[in-house]
This record gives C-alpha cells, structure tokens and sequence, in this order.
C-alpha cells in the first residue's frame, strides 16, 4: 500500500473518530434538555424513572474507576518503564510540571469569580429531590488510593522484570475496561446526565445552574489561551526566539485537536508543526507522542475549574482552601495519565479522585461529566499546543547538556 493511500486511510480514521465525539457531546445536550423538560414537567413516576437510572448507573461507575486506574496506569507506567533514559525524565517532568501549574492558575481564577456569579443563586440541594424506586449497591473490588497504589507497584516491577505474561494480562486487562467504557458507559452516559438534570429541574434551579455552568467553561476556555501563552512566551524567552512567531506555527496542531478531539489523532500535525519551529527531528519524533500521552494542562483546567463550580452550586460542599486543592491537584496531573483514548477518558480517571479527596456525590459527578464532555475539544487543543512549547524547551536543553 502506498504512502498516499495510507495517509488517506488514516485520515479517514481521524474524520470517524472526530464525528463519533461530536454525536456524542450532541446526545448528551440532547439528554440535558430531556432531564431538563421532564423535570419542569413534574410527572413524578417519569422522574422517579429517571432518577433511578441515574443512581444504577452511578454506582456502575464508581464500581469502574478503580479498575480503570489499576490497568491504565499500571500498564502506561509498564510501557514507559521500558523506554527510560534522560530524555523521558525531563519530558515527563516538564509535564507534570507544566499540569500542576496551570492546575494551581486555574483554581486561583475559579475562586476568584465563582462567588460573584454564584452567590445570588439558590443552591439545588443533595437528597432534597424525589428518591429513587429502589436502591442498587455496588461496591468497589477496591478504594481509589489502593488501586493507584497497585498500579504503580505492578507497572514499576513489570518494567524492571520485564514479564511479558504480567505485561499481556494488564495490556488484556486493558482493553476489556476500554471496551466497556467505549461499549457501556459512553452509550448510557446522555441517560446519566439526564437524570441528573431531572432532579435539578424537579427542584427548580436548572436555569440558574446552567447559567454558572456556560460561565465557567467560558472562562475555562479563556484559561487554555492564558495557559498557552504564558508558555510560549517563557520558551520563547528561553530559547531567544519570538513566542508569537512560535505560537502561531503550531496553530494548525491546536486547530486539528480541535476538530479531531483527540492528542492522538493529532500526533502527526504537532510533530509536523514542532520542527518546523525547529526542534529536532530525533526530539520531536519522542517528545510530541509521549507530551500527548502525559501533558495535560488543558484538562486539568477544565477539571478544576468545573470541579470549584460544582462545589460552588451544589448544597453541601465547601470549596477547599489552597493547601487542601493542591494535593488533590497534584493527584490530578498523576491519575489522569491513566486517561484512555476515548471520549471523556480524562474526567473518568479524574473521577476518582474527586470522589475520594473532595468527597463528590453521584450527582456532582454526573455534572462534570457534562461540563467536561462540552469542552473536551478545547482542553485536547490547549494540551496539544503545549506538548510543542515542551518539545522547545527539550529540545535546546538536550542541546546544551550534549
């Protein structure tokens, strides 16, 4: 098969993989507007109906985190363990470094402006709406912290053992809970939400809700731009060159993440845009591909941002102070490596820490789901733009320790 016919195949797949995320943040503004009229209806067995399936469904969900953190990271850190050297410690730590700063930005910000938009608001509150027909428990195999724990213990000791068979089991292990995510939770996920919506609207503050909710994504929005800026300008001053000239070269890369919805789908193009900014070749061939597996700014802005807002509306929740957010920041920018290439894989591997370290109901969960899956786009382009300002700063680093 010739190179052209391989371009086209594989453009084809990146069209299929852009549309499949596009069907599915319109289900689930479908599934907000269906929860919103049924619950404005007041046809309370309706509601009941639901209400129900939002609490099955969430408890699923729950049950999954802690697998998805035990085979995704375990398995990431079993893969990254075999390609060690110089040049994947100061990537990942550039990263991780890059995540948890736009993480701490993001948090200053969202304190910043959420009592102002959110304190003439009435609060939906937990448990003040119908109750479901009956209750289903469904425990987890294991709490958060252990199976972050297992992962990294098993992908550590893999990489070092080098025991295919260990390495086949998480590999297989992986691919079932992406087949159920891709299969179950992706599908059903509209249905969640809109029994979360259901119970807002039942309890009359949806509008209210929703008014919050389109500010805080704008302003996450705003942040990425904040965000990829400022790292711009600080390779830019590094590296001696001019951060708009940089910045706009890797504009076709943010603009593909931004139609593509996916790090992956748009290794290509970054990798492309990255030596034309002049890293090179050997650089930016092993920096682009790992900075889209590891680089996470963007989300992790949405994540707390969103993550502030809904502890801002919901009855019950107290935004944390600065030294409470950071570990949990910090947490965020590790768990979320664990993030498949799905749709919304980044806020399913964040789940669990919101639930464990910022004690999230099932109802504050469903709502970052929806905000996150609304701007999933921007957060893969602001990601995506960054991994080429690292792939800079690696790359005349390198140059200088050689």
């Amino acid at each position: 098969m010739g190179e052209k016919q391989m371009s086209f195949f594989r453009g084809r797949e990146t069209v299929k993989k852009g549309m499949t995320k596009l069907r599915l943040i319109l289900k689930l503004i479908l599934g907000i507007v269906a929860g919103i009229v049924v619950g404005l209806i007041g046809f309370e067995p309706l509601t009941k109906v639901f209400v129900t399936f939002e609490m099955i469904f969430g408890q699923f969900i729950e049950f999954m985190i802690p697998l998805i953190i035990l085979f995704f990271i375990a398995s990431g850190v079993a893969n990254l363990g075999s390609s060690s050297g110089r040049l994947v410690g100061l990537n990942v730590g550039a990263a991780y470094l890059s995540t948890i700063l736009a993480g701490v930005m993001a948090y200053f910000v969202a304190i910043a402006v959420m009592p102002m938009i959110a304190s003439e608001q009435a609060a939906p509150e937990e448990g003040a709406g119908l109750e479901p027909f009956f209750e289903l428990e469904i425990d987890p195999l294991m709490g958060v912290i252990t199976a972050l724990v297992m992962a990294f213990m098993f992908g550590i000791a893999m990489s070092k053992l080098k025991t295919t068979s260990l390495i086949n089991l998480f590999d297989q292990g992986k691919a079932v809970i992406e087949l159920v995510i891709k299969g179950i939770i992706i599908p059903l996920l509209p249905f969640f939400i809109a029994g979360i919506f259901a119970g807002i609207a039942e309890e009359g503050t949806v509008f209210a809700t929703l008014q919050i909710f389109g500010f805080i994504l704008l302003a996450a929005i705003a942040l990425h731009w904040v965000w990829i800026s400022l790292q711009y300008i600080l390779v830019g001053l590094y590296t001696g060159r001019n951060p708009l000239q940089l910045l706009k070269t890797m504009l076709p890369a943010y603009f593909t993440a931004l139609g593509t919805m996916s790090s992956a789908a748009t290794i290509p193009v970054t990798v492309k845009q990255a030596r034309e900014n002049g890293v090179r070749e050997e650089v930016a061939n092993f920096s682009v591909p790992l900075g889209a597996t590891i680089h996470l700014a963007g989300s992790v802005i949405t994540i707390v941002s969103c993550a502030v807002a809904v502890m801002a509306v919901l009855d019950g929740f107290t935004i944390p102070g600065f030294f409470e957010m950071l570990p949990v920041i910090a947490m965020l920018g590790i768990i979320m490596v664990a993030a498949p290439g799905v749709p919304g894989g980044a806020i399913m591997a964040a789940i669990g820490v919101l639930t464990s370290m910022l004690g999230f109901t099932e109802a504050a969960v469903g709502l970052m789901m929806a905000l996150y899956m609304a701007q999933d786009s921007f957060g893969t382009a602001a990601n995506v733009t960054g991994d080429g300002a690292i792939a800079l700063a690696i790359d005349k680093l390198t140059e200088k320790v050689k």
